[in-house]
């Protein structure tokens, strides 16, 4: 079974077509895998949906993306 790819997808800070999202051949992520990720759960509760440790999870997130010198973002 294959998956339909998207008309669009998130490149460099915006929405591109698919045929237009290129990474360079020399690319370090390409080469070495290098990323920042931060997988975050969210659970049901009596109270509604519930982020587990959100704090920490954003604290780790930011911290990653400083390392590899990205563009901030907020940390609502």
């Amino acid at each position: 079974m294959t998956t339909k790819k998207a008309d669009y997808i998130w490149f460099n800070g915006e929405m591109v077509r698919w045929e237009d999202a290129k990474v360079h051949v020399m690319s370090h992520a390409l080469h070495y895998g290098t990323s920042v990720f931060e997988g975050i759960r969210c659970y049901d509760s009596h109270k509604g949906p519930v982020v587990f440790r959100h704090r920490e999870h954003m604290q780790r997130l930011h911290d990653s993306a400083k390392i590899y010198r990205l563009p901030g973002f907020a940390e609502h």
